[in-house]
């Protein structure tokens, strides 16, 4: 079959499939950047987020004006960022893990036990019991998914409810009090730098860590790769196994961080902590533009997705809004999520087939 060409400015004629796979070549590297930030899914989001700031902010100017708006516009979104940026991981390998909130509500009770039961312990102590503790029940979530060959759908549903169940005993009717913790840990809940809450900096340094890691280590590609294709990556010779051990790991770390930054933000801790937040942690990422069925996305739009999220959350009932259509909001933004990632893998799969006809 004879190729349709085209004409360069130079005067070489070229097939249009040399074209497809040349001319993105011939865009400066500051125009190749421009073009994949213009086209982000994160942007897009980004603006929905910028939107909702300037109604709200319309109808009530203290809803960023103030000291306080401009705080729990940062602030509040924190916890779930760490939550979506370890969910983010997880789904990108074409998994999920609905633990997240028990494993935070574990951690966040550990904390302030610890603060109990071993006065004086060094702040840096407490941080990393919880960040270890959070990671061996990721641990515990990644291997039954890897070895067990069970759906993660299915193993962190069950653990969930074992790690909220052993929490309930654990905890009982007791309850963590400000007054038991030290006012050192209780000022990270309410420093700020700069006009940045301390809890927001110590968010936004592991979304960036995460987020580099993704985007320019080994790990980090082959945990696309296996969200891509599982079966292709095990015959390329991947570790998936351990790829995904590591996932959930990470997912549980964050989640145990997330915990110790609960204790000291709000100064009290029930057996209630943490509820629904493994909902708000899906959420997020989906929103965010993360593919559910793996292999695509970015903590960075995970994180975007978190912030819009809490700031609806605001928003809305500044509006007059009632608590039942807030929920309902989130929902047609899920779905829309969905449907766009579905349209635009579509979309993408017809320019493949057709640039392959070309040839």
């Amino acid at each position: 079959m004879t190729q349709p060409t085209l004409h360069h400015t130079d005067g070489t004629e070229v097939t249009t499939s040399q074209a497809l796979l040349v001319e993105p070549s011939r865009l400066s590297a500051g125009r190749r950047h421009l073009n994949t930030v213009v086209r982000s899914r994160e942007l897009s989001i980004f603006l929905v987020l910028v939107a909702v700031v300037v109604v709200a902010t319309a109808r009530s100017s203290g809803f960023i004006f103030s000291s306080d708006g401009w705080r729990n516009f940062l602030l509040n979104p924190s916890i779930l960022l760490l939550l979506a940026v370890g969910q983010a991981v997880v789904v990108i390998t074409r998994n999920v893990d609905l633990s997240v909130g028990s494993v935070m509500a574990l951690t966040a009770y550990l904390t302030g036990r610890l603060f109990l039961d071993v006065p004086g312990l060094p702040l840096v102590a407490v941080f990393a019991a919880g960040i270890l503790a959070g990671s061996v029940l990721g641990l515990v979530n990644g291997a039954l998914v890897a070895y067990g060959k069970v759906p993660s759908l299915v193993i962190t549903l069950g653990t969930l409810y074992i790690y909220r169940g052993v929490m309930l005993t654990w905890a009982g009717s007791d309850r963590i009090n400000a007054g038991d913790l030290p006012n050192g840990f209780l000022a990270l809940g309410t420093r700020s730098i700069f006009s940045i809450p301390v809890l927001t900096l110590v968010a936004l340094v592991v979304l960036t860590v995460v987020g580099y890691y993704l985007y320019t280590t080994r790990g980090g590609r082959e945990l696309y790769a296996i969200g891509s294709d599982p079966g292709a990556a095990v015959l390329y010779g991947l570790d998936v196994n351990r790829r995904i051990l590591s996932a959930f790991a990470l997912s549980g770390a964050l989640a145990g961080l997330a915990g110790v930054l609960y204790t000291a933000r709000y100064g009290t801790v029930s057996s209630a902590v943490g509820v629904g937040f493994e909902l708000q942690a899906v959420a997020a990422v989906v929103i965010g533009g993360v593919a559910i069925f793996g292999g695509s996305g970015t903590v960075w739009g995970a994180a975007i997705g978190a912030f819009l999220l809490v700031t609806i959350n605001r928003a809305l009932p500044s509006l007059g809004i009632e608590d039942f259509w807030q929920r309902a909001v989130w929902g047609v933004l899920i779905l829309g999520a969905i449907v766009l990632d579905r349209v635009m893998a579509a979309r993408q799969a017809r320019k493949l087939v057709e640039a392959r006809d070309l040839t």
